[in-house]
């Protein structure tokens, strides 16, 4: 089974800020080759930079979620690229209007399809946007 991560569940599994032990124990139980892609990455340090400018972080507690991003990426999983095909399917996908999609949801399902992964994500309305879309989702 192959499993795209949109940044929640990556922020979830490199920090402790986000309950994990819901993920933890789906990808212990599947072992899935676990798939991030840059865009992930992106919306990853977005989440620090929020965290930092709320006065939530520190700037030596940012970089070590940095490190243990770039640490666990490098052993536990595929890094895949976003491509113009991905901004495209995503636009395609808010054209339709009938889905509360924001841009960034719409990058990571298009990613996930085209990665021919299961999408995991904790957020609901994105799951749900997917599942229309014809994309697996994953419990997280």
């Amino acid at each position: 089974m192959r499993l795209y991560l949109d940044a929640s569940v990556v922020v979830a599994l490199v920090t402790t800020d986000v309950p994990t032990a819901p993920a933890v124990t789906y990808l212990r139980a599947m072992s899935p080759v676990l798939i991030v892609s840059d865009f992930a990455a992106v919306e990853f340090a977005s989440v620090l930079a929020r965290q930092r400018a709320n006065a939530g972080s520190t700037p030596s507690l940012a970089r070590e979620a940095f490190a243990a991003l770039d640490a666990w990426r490098l052993r536990a999983a595929e890094r895949i690229e976003t491509t113009t095909a991905d901004v495209m399917f995503a636009e395609v996908a808010l054209r339709r209007l009938d889905s509360p999609l924001r841009t960034a949801d719409a990058i990571n399902i298009a990613i996930a399809q085209r990665a021919r992964s299961t999408l995991m994500t904790f957020d609901l309305k994105m799951a749900a946007a997917a599942q229309a879309l014809g994309i697996e989702v994953a419990a997280a």
